[in-house]
C-alpha cells in the first residue's frame, strides 16, 4: 500500500515519541534512508515539555528527485506537521497515537496510523485518586473511524525481545505496512549504515515488519481486564495453608479471588497474625452481607471489602515504602526498565520527602502523639523536615539506612500511624455495620469510598481528608431517597481533582438544609 503522490507534493510524515524512545533516530533513519535513494528530505523537531508531560513531535517531508526536476526549482518543505495534511503518522505509544487524532494529523481519506500498544502511563494517570488509568480502546475506537489505515500492536514487546529500541520495530513496522515508497533493502541498509547495535536493530526491524504485514484490517480492542491469581492448593507454612482452606471453605467464590489478593498483601505487610486479623473482618462482613443481601445481591458487599479492607489495613507508611525500595525484585527491575547489560552497575537516586507527621507515625504512639500535640516542639522539629532529601538506594550507607527503617516492622502495631490507621479501619467497619441494616446499596457504596485514601505524605493526607468528608455524608444520606447513587456521585466529584473543589461544590449542594 503505496501513499499517493501528488505531482509536486511531498510524502508528509508526522512522529510522536517521548524522551528516550528514539524517536530522533527514526526521523533520521527515513531521511537518510530518502537521500540515499536520491529523494530530497527535510526533517524537523517540536520538542515537548518533560518526557511523560509532552512528547517530541519530529516532522519529515520526502520528495522524490524527479518531481524536483519538473518543477525546476528546489522544493519549499514545511517546518511543520498541519492538521488535515499528513500521509503517515507514526506513534512511539498509544495514547499518542491518541494525540495525533486530537490535533488532526489523521485523516480518514489519506493518513496511515501506526502505534505501539503499550502504554507508557502520564503523570496524570500515576497521580490520579483511585484508577486514572485512561481507556487504551477510546483511542483503538478512534484510530479505526478516522485512519485510512490503522496498524497497532505492541512494538515495545518485539524491541524488547530483539534486545533492541523501538524505533527500529516502528522502522520495521513502517517498511511492512508499505507507506513508503522503499524496498526492505533500502531499510535494512540505512540501519547498516548507522553501525550502532546493528544485529539488534535488524532483528527488532524484521519483527516490526512481519507484524505490520501481518497486521489485520482493524487492531482488536485491548484487553484491560487483569486476571487476579488463583488459589493455590498447597503453601509453605501450615498457618497459611488453613487460613487458605478457610478463605475456600467460607467464602463466597464471587469475593475469593480479590480476597486472596488482600491476604497475600496483608501478609507481606505484616505477619501471620495480620493475615488472621483480615478473614476476621472480612467474616464480619459475609455474615452482614448474608442477612442483608448475599446471593440475591452478588455478594456485592463482600467482594468490595475484599480490596479495600486490605488496602486499609495494608496502609503506605515509613516502613512499608522502605521495605518496597529496598526489595532485590526492585532493584532487578530498574535495571531492566534502563536496559542496563549485566557488567554495568546501576545506581538509584531516592528523592525522600517526609513529613513530620510522617516521622511521628513511625515513634511509638505516646511519643508521637506528644509531640505533634505540643506546637512548641512540633515546630522546632518542623524545620529539619522542611526540604526533601536525595538518598542512593545502591550504596552501603543508603542501603542500610533503608533496611533498618524496613526492618521496623516487627514493631508497627506499636507506632502512633498504625493506632490512628487502626481506629480508622474500626469507625469505617462501624460505618459499613451501621449501614448496611438500613440501605445495603449505600454500604457497598461506603466500602468503595475507601479507595480515596492511598499513599502517605501529602497524597494521603489529601485523600483521607475528601474521604472523611464522604463519610460524614453517607451518615446524613441515610434513609434518603437515592442515598446509594448519591453517595456514588459524590465519591466521583472526589476523585476528579486533588484539590477537592468539585466535591466541596457538591456537599453544599446535595446536603443544604430544605427550605
Amino acid at each position: 500500500m503505496n501513499t499517493s503522490l501528488h505531482a509536486g507534493t511531498p510524502i508528509k510524515i508526522a512522529i510522536l515519541a517521548m524522551g528516550g524512545q528514539g524517536g530522533g533516530v527514526l526521523a533520521d533513519w527515513i531521511v537518510d534512508m530518502a537521500e540515499h535513494a536520491q529523494w530530497w528530505a527535510q526533517t524537523t523537531s517540536v520538542p515537548g515539555v518533560a518526557q511523560r508531560t509532552g512528547a517530541t513531535v519530529y516532522y519529515v517531508e520526502l520528495m522524490p528527485e524527479a518531481a524536483v526536476r519538473a518543477a525546476g526549482k528546489p522544493p519549499t518543505l514545511a517546518m511543520m506537521p498541519t492538521a488535515g495534511d499528513v500521509d503517515l503518522v507514526i506513534a512511539a505509544e498509544l495514547m499518542e497515537g491518541g494525540r495525533a487524532i486530537q490535533r488532526g494529523f489523521v485523516t480518514p481519506d489519506r493518513t496511515v496510523l501506526i502505534s505501539s500498544s503499550h502504554r507508557s502511563y502520564a503523570v496524570g494517570e500515576k497521580a490520579a485518586h483511585g484508577n486514572g488509568i485512561a481507556d487504551p480502546n477510546k483511542v483503538i475506537e478512534a484510530g479505526r473511524e478516522i485512519a485510512k489505515r490503522f496498524l497497532c500492536f505492541d512494538l515495545q514487546a518485539l524491541a524488547d525481545e530483539a534486545g533492541s529500541v523501538i524505533s527500529a520495530s516502528l522502522f520495521g513496522a513502517i517498511a511492512g505496512s508499505g507507506a513508503l515508497p522503499f524496498a526492505r533493502e533500502d531499510y535494512e541498509a540505512t540501519i547498516r549504515r548507522a553501525g550502532v547495535g546493528v544485529n539488534a536493530s535488524l532483528r527488532a526491524f524484521a519483527a516490526g515488519l512481519q507484524a505490520a504485514a501481518s497486521a489485520p484490517a482493524a487492531p482488536a480492542a485491548i484487553d484491560t481486564s487483569r486476571p487476579l491469581p488463583a488459589i493455590p492448593e498447597t503453601a509453605a507454612h501450615p498457618r497459611t495453608r488453613q487460613m487458605l482452606e478457610e478463605l475456600k471453605r467460607d467464602f463466597p467464590p464471587q469475593a475469593q479471588p480479590m480476597m486472596l489478593a488482600g491476604l497475600r498483601r496483608v501478609l507481606e505487610f505484616q505477619d501471620l497474625l495480620y493475615g488472621r486479623e483480615y478473614l476476621d473482618h472480612m467474616r464480619d462482613i459475609r455474615e452482614l452481607d448474608a442477612q442483608f443481601g448475599g446471593a440475591a445481591k452478588s455478594w456485592a458487599l463482600t467482594a468490595a471489602a475484599a480490596r479495600y479492607v486490605a488496602v486499609a489495613m495494608a496502609y503506605d507508611d515509613v516502613i512499608r515504602v522502605a521495605d518496597l525500595k529496598t526489595r532485590g525484585t526492585r532493584f532487578e527491575r530498574v535495571r531492566q526498565e534502563v536496559g542496563a547489560a549485566q557488567e554495568q552497575l546501576v545506581y538509584t537516586t531516592e528523592y525522600m520527602h517526609p513529613r513530620l507527621e510522617e516521622i511521628c507515625g513511625t515513634m511509638p504512639a505516646f511519643l508521637g502523639r506528644y509531640i505533634e500535640n505540643s506546637p512548641a516542639l512540633s515546630r522546632f522539629l518542623g524545620r529539619f523536615f522542611r526540604k526533601g532529601r536525595f538518598l542512593r538506594s545502591g550504596t552501603l550507607s543508603g542501603f542500610l539506612m533503608l533496611y533498618a527503617l524496613a526492618g521496623m516492622r516487627r514493631f508497627r502495631r506499636g507506632t502512633l500511624r498504625h493506632k490512628t490507621e487502626a481506629h480508622s479501619l474500626h469507625n469505617w467497619l462501624k460505618l459499613i455495620s451501621d449501614t448496611v441494616h438500613h440501605d445495603y446499596d449505600l454500604a457497598v457504596e461506603v466500602v468503595n469510598c475507601r479507595r480515596l485514601v492511598k499513599g502517605y505524605s501529602d497524597t494521603h493526607a489529601r485523600g483521607d481528608s475528601k474521604y472523611q468528608r464522604l463519610t460524614l455524608a453517607a451518615s446524613q444520606l441515610l434513609g434518603s431517597a437515592g442515598a446509594a447513587s448519591r453517595l456514588r456521585a459524590l465519591r466521583d466529584a472526589a476523585l476528579a481533582d486533588d484539590q477537592g473543589t468539585k466535591l466541596d461544590a457538591m456537599l453544599q449542594q446535595e446536603l443544604k438544609p430544605a427550605n
